[in-house]
């Protein structure tokens, strides 16, 4: 079914009229308290398991599993989460799984390293996978979509992800030092059990409940031929090629950048300072995800995902080329910028482009999928290059990766100016109530 056949008006949302609605505080709350355990496991998750003698190799080992286990789950998650539409199984399921987080670090996983470092790295890896890689897409999916149904920028309630970015860590790291490291997971823990709180209250709107308990209301049914459908789309098959090429990138930009950034600090400590950044970095970004959604309706997603793509070549290229310790905090800087233009210009060119029935399926395999394959085929290569021919030559390198899946991916994504947000009858959509007025 194509999108320009299912265009209609979008109703418009501002940040002021969100902000009187009790329903946006609940999604942001979903972001906040599913985000902090995310924070709190990507940050702390290397030290606690170097204190545990765990070596630096099955560290690794155990986000490589992760990547692994994402890439199997995320294709049947985004099936799932398409039929089960506003539904809450999945996103409770993911819930369920960080409110283990706890015992699991507390009773399973010590037992496990005992019997073998590397079975404990691959059982670990599999299960945070549960919660984070492959859960990350559960929670995006199922709050983008709500954020339609309840009509209210989806990009709005996700600055609450970015905020939690930046207050837990200061609160994990207290508990590090003050109470003992182990509490980390705890409150990982109790984290999840205020998202299952938050999630059971959250609201759908009526005939959105309604629609979803009926099924097949819709015109659109997910099953094979749709699914063909969308891979045979051109402006999926660009949409998959930028995230392969840029998003995937945007990681492994940073996944050693810390190091690059400590080899050139000049002053004071480059810990210390590096961290500071990055807290910076965080809390700008969620003032930037305020505007963005304005601005991403304003330009159109691909220009924003292209914008977003110029951003991180400015960023990888400069890192090369100027490496001040004040450019280099600029640099590290920009990514507050690069964000909020991905996260918001990837779901209103989903749910423009492609039927909204079957957006958790666009996304994550568009998205989630792509991007894991990029991070699996890149890590390794520019791993390799950062010791074979420095980290500057092999940023040059990579800005030119970037450039060139660019410049393919806009080739063959159409434009989507002028196009409305929801586009397709889902249930709780904005587009099926209208209909329904009318």
């Amino acid at each position: 079914m194509s999108a320009e056949a299912l265009e209609t008006t979008a109703p418009t949302s501002t940040l002021r009229s969100s902000l009187r609605r009790g329903v946006f505080w609940n999604y942001g709350g979903l972001y906040f308290f599913y985000f902090a355990i995310w924070q709190i496991f990507f940050s702390f998750h290397g030290l606690w398991l170097s204190e545990k003698g765990m070596g630096e190799g099955n560290i690794g080992l155990i986000n490589t599993v992760m990547a692994i286990t994402a890439l199997c789950l995320q294709p049947l998650y985004g099936y799932l989460q398409d039929r089960l539409g506003l539904k809450k199984n999945l996103f409770a399921f993911v819930v369920l799984c960080g409110a283990a987080v706890g015992p699991f670090f507390a009773f399973v996983f010590p037992p496990l390293m005992e019997w073998s470092m590397v079975g404990a790295a691959v059982v670990g890896g599999m299960f945070m996978a549960l919660v984070l890689l492959a859960g990350v897409s559960v929670v995006e999916a199922f709050n983008e979509r709500a954020s339609r149904a309840n009509e209210f920028e989806y990009g709005h309630a996700r600055l609450f992800g970015s905020i939690a970015g930046g207050t837990i860590t200061l609160v994990a790291g207290w508990m590090w030092a003050n109470v003992n490291p182990d509490s980390i997971w705890w409150a990982a823990s109790f984290c999840a059990i205020v998202l299952g709180v938050l999630l059971f209250v959250a609201k759908v709107p009526e005939q959105a409940r309604a629609s979803a308990q009926d099924g097949d209301t819709s015109t659109t049914k997910v099953s094979k031929e749709t699914i063909k459908r969308l891979f045979t789309d051109r402006s999926f098959v660009g949409f998959v090629v930028l995230m392969f090429g840029t998003a995937a990138l945007y990681d492994v930009f940073d996944q050693q950048f810390a190091l690059y950034f400590a080899q050139h600090v000049d002053h004071g400590d480059p810990v210390t300072l590096f961290s500071q950044v990055v807290t910076i970095q965080i809390f700008t970004e969620a003032a930037v995800m305020l505007v963005a959604p304005w601005f991403v309706n304003k330009i159109g997603a691909k220009r924003g995902l292209q914008l977003f793509a110029a951003i991180l070549v400015v960023r990888v290229l400069g890192s090369a080329l100027v490496t001040t310790t004040e450019a280099l905090i600029a640099w590290r800087l920009l990514a507050a910028i690069e964000m909020p233009l991905m996260l918001v210009s990837v779901m209103k060119y989903i749910t423009r482009m492609f039927d909204v029935k079957i957006s958790a399926t666009a996304y994550m395999l568009g998205f989630g999928v792509a991007k894991s394959i990029g991070v699996a085929a890149f890590s390794l290569p520019f791993g390799a290059a950062y010791e074979s021919i420095g980290f500057a030559n092999a940023y040059l390198i990579m800005s030119v990766v970037i450039v060139a899946v660019t410049v393919i991916a806009s080739f063959l994504m159409r434009d989507d100016k002028g196009r409305a947000d929801a586009i397709g009858e889902d249930p709780g959509e904005p587009v099926a109530r209208e209909l329904a007025r009318a």
